[in-house]
């Protein structure tokens, strides 16, 4: 069935309810009850390895330029270092040139709200009401920065029948002609869904026929136990025409308290882009962006990194088995399970914190309804596999036992 108009999320209590963070409401729904056994978390997708040996060293040396305001667009060596990664590690049609193609970003975040309102100014009048297309579930900002945009936010459910990734050749013409930007997450959250090269060269070309911006959310591009994901750029042309890229070292690098990423591609959407953020975006303190530098300069603490993880995907594959429709996801470091047949993702959520003391996410709460009143999420819940190893297989034994 073709995604149009009338497929965007009723305006409803349901509705009301998407636009509070699924963390508030998950912590809402669990309030009434105590964790029957020490609690482990699950729920939030903070990476708990170690951070990188070469951060506190890295600092010290850089510590005085705290005492002054770094340029917004990023200093010349972090947008080289970031330039130059993205080149080792993608199969570019060139390299990103660090001087045009590439901003520095406090974390992927606050790019991609910021992006959202850029692209409503940047691709300019469309056929109708200008509209956000969002994979349905969603990581919370890209609904933040199509509502503060001013444009509808139409939700395309990513679910098993699809790969967990938006059917493209669902959306009408209707649609695409009055879309000013399309989110893309790959790996997917919650999924861990990965994009062909395929997928994103169709991508590329509605993007090209109709206008319309590509904004690909691959923080998790680094996380994988088996081919390495690919990047959007790859199949975006020469010159990266309407598409730019978000990473992070959040998830790469352990380092969720520095908030610091980089958008690269398009230059004229990054010019403009840039333009927004320096009225509107906090600065990158420099000796952030130099730790920056080092981490896009080493692999050796990525690579233990994937290993740390992969250690802990092994365990989900013994444990778990073949329940709750469990897959091992191609990236990330999320498990998407279907508990549908233990009274849906609230009522299973709730069960496992209060007899298990295991603190998950219910489906729901990370997607919106659709027009039909079905929501993607509903039956399933995420669990983020970011503890140490001793502690994500307690608390995997743990679920088995309490659902079974």
């Amino acid at each position: 069935m073709a995604i149009t108009a009338s497929s965007r999320a009723p305006q409803a209590a349901g509705s009301q309810e998407g636009e509070r963070s699924p963390f508030l409401r998950t912590a809402e729904l669990l309030a009434p009850y105590q964790p029957g056994k020490p609690l482990i978390a699950l729920s939030l997708g903070e990476p708990q390895h170690p951070v990188p040996d070469f951060v506190g060293p890295v600092l010290a040396r850089h510590i005085a330029d705290f005492g002054r305001y770094p340029i917004s667009k990023g200093i010349e060596p972090f947008r080289r270092a970031a330039a130059n990664w993205l080149a080792t590690r993608f199969d570019l049609p060139r390299a990103i040139d660090p001087d045009t193609e590439l901003l520095v970003l406090n974390g992927s975040r606050e790019g991609l709200f910021f992006a959202a309102l850029t692209a409503a100014r940047y691709v300019g009048e469309r056929k109708g009401r200008p509209a956000i297309l969002i994979p349905n579930p969603f990581y919370p900002a890209y609904a933040a920065g199509a509502r503060a945009a001013g444009c509808e936010a139409i939700f395309l459910p990513t679910t098993l029948a699809n790969g967990f990734l938006p059917d493209l050749d669902a959306l009408d013409d209707a649609t695409l002609a009055r879309t000013v930007a399309i989110y893309i997450a790959s790996p997917a959250n919650p999924q861990g869904a990965v994009a062909s090269k395929q997928y994103f060269s169709r991508l590329k070309q509605l993007a090209d026929r109709f206008g319309f911006m590509i904004l690909s959310d691959e923080c998790y591009s680094e996380i994988y136990t088996r081919e390495a994901p690919g990047s959007m750029l790859e199949c975006a042309g020469p010159d990266f025409t309407n598409a730019v890229a978000f990473q992070s070292l959040s998830k790469r690098s352990n380092l969720p308290g520095m908030r610091v990423g980089f958008a690269a591609g398009d230059a004229k959407f990054l010019g403009m882009f840039h333009e927004l953020r320096n009225v509107a975006a906090p600065q990158v303190p420099v000796p952030l962006q130099q730790v920056a530098v080092a981490a896009y300069s080493d692999e050796a603490h990525v690579e233990e990194n994937r290993r740390l993880y992969r250690i802990k995907f092994d365990l989900a594959d013994q444990i778990l088995g073949n329940r709750y429709g469990y897959h091992r996801p191609a990236g990330g470091f999320c498990v998407w399970l279907d508990v549908s047949e233990h009274g849906g993702d609230e009522a299973a959520a709730i069960k496992l914190y209060r007899d298990a003391g295991v603190r998950v996410i219910p489906g729901s709460y990370l997607a919106r309804p659709q027009a039909d009143g079905s929501n993607p999420g509903a039956g399933y819940i995420r669990l983020a596999l970011v503890a140490d190893s001793e502690t994500t297989a307690e608390a995997l034994h743990r679920l088995v036992e309490t659902l079974k």
